[in-house]
């Protein structure tokens, strides 16, 4: 079938197998030989796209290690593509087997109990020892709580008042306002329930409990804190109290002995920063910004300074915290310069302006190269199976 990208607002409902692959081989190719000991075997929840995926190729062609992928994708059919997800999954498998590197993935809801007794399974059965390294990235509308089987949903919303402010409306490339009311109770707790640290540490518990999780295993999960300009629906917002409580997590788990990090990230183009009001415009002052000074990063650019800098620093020394014990990796979006560059052109950007005061152009392209759209070294008029050659393990 002839694939082609089908968007609206922040939603892609296609996807192309053949760029989808050349995006996780370009991630690959970025990757340098990484210096000194890294991790040697790998569980990443939430392993299929953004920062998730990016820390599964760090590890596994930066350092050799063994990994086990845990994501929820759905399949190609003979008239249908496949999510992106399962496209960059069977990409990475390949290239580990061609690589020569151990790599095992599993295609459940990572919030299930059954996900992690399988994932347990699997380690004890198919890997040569213990995790040493566990990465915790998902970013997920819903979950379906495992004990009561309840499905709670994310909000993006304020808390304590209703929030006005600039957007992008992409699909009609121009500014527009959006409102949105403030956050119920029961939406902040929802919200919480799905991207704070309870599911982390259900996992870190199980893989504890089950003695594969190593002694001095690391584990560590993603945080975003962003600029003042997005604080009112983000940071001090329903998303950003849930990611307070997964920073909160990381010190209750290391009050147990676990060495557990949350690393604060800078923003990329993906699909859940898209759904974010103001988001859109943001990003597109910041990139633009960013890319004069030098200063972007990709998501595999950011994963390899993590490792590199905090995770496994070759110096021996202890990774740099700032005050409240997290791993920074957007001081450089939150650079004074940087900021204050996006503040003064906020206000001065219009529907005549748009492309000359930002990179809009760039955010809408790499939005589309998430789906494997967008690309010059793909030919997207050429006929192409959705289906590929790929058969994550299953429950």
């Amino acid at each position: 079938m002839i694939i082609q990208p089908k968007v609206w607002g922040f939603i892609c409902a296609s996807a192309h197998p053949a760029g989808c692959e050349k995006n996780v081989l370009d991630q690959i190719a970025a990757v340098p030989r990484m210096q000194g000991n890294g991790p040697r075997r790998a569980l990443i929840v939430g392993a299929s796209t953004g920062y998730g995926l990016a820390a599964r190729i760090v590890a596994a062609f930066g350092y050799g290690a063994s990994t086990l992928g845990v994501f929820l994708e759905k399949p190609g059919k003979d008239k249908r593509p496949a999510s992106a997800g399962w496209y960059n999954a069977a990409a990475f498998e390949r290239a580990a087997a061609r690589a020569g590197l151990h790599s095992l993935s599993l295609n459940a809801d990572a919030f299930s109990h059954a996900a992690r007794e399988h994932a347990i399974a699997l380690i004890r059965e198919q890997m040569d020892g213990p995790i040493d390294l566990l990465v915790y990235s998902l970013a997920a509308p819903a979950r379906r709580l495992p004990d009561s089987g309840e499905v709670v949903h994310t909000a993006l919303k304020p808390i304590g008042a209703a929030f006005s402010g600039t957007t992008i409306d992409t699909d009609h490339d121009k500014l527009a306002t959006v409102t949105v009311e403030a956050a119920s109770e029961a939406e902040i707790g929802a919200t919480t329930a799905v991207m704070g640290g309870e599911d982390w540490t259900l996992w870190v518990n199980a893989l504890a409990d089950a003695g594969v999780l190593a002694p001095d295993a690391k584990a560590v999960a993603f945080s975003y804190v962003g600029p003042e300009i997005t604080w009112p629906i983000y940071r001090h917002g329903t998303i950003g109290r849930a990611k307070q409580h997964l920073e909160q997590t990381a010190a209750t788990l290391r009050e147990q002995g676990v060495d557990a990090r949350v690393a604060v990230m800078k923003f990329i183009v993906s699909q859940a920063s898209a759904a974010i009001p103001v988001i859109p415009l943001y990003a597109s002052l910041a990139l633009k910004v960013m890319r004069e000074r030098g200063l972007d990063e990709s998501a595999i650019e950011q994963q390899v300074r993590l490792f590199r800098d905090f995770l496994y620093r070759t110096d021996g020394a202890a990774p740099a915290l700032d005050a409240d014990g997290l791993l920074r990796l957007d001081d450089r979006e939150l650079r004074a310069d940087v900021q204050d560059a996006c503040k003064a052109l906020w206000p001065r950007v219009n529907d005549a302006n748009l492309a000359e005061l930002t990179d809009y152009a760039r955010y809408k392209r790499e939005f589309l190269r998430l789906f494997g759209f967008a690309r010059d070294d793909v030919d997207y008029a050429a006929d192409v199976a959705p289906r590929v050659d790929f058969a994550p393990l299953e429950l």
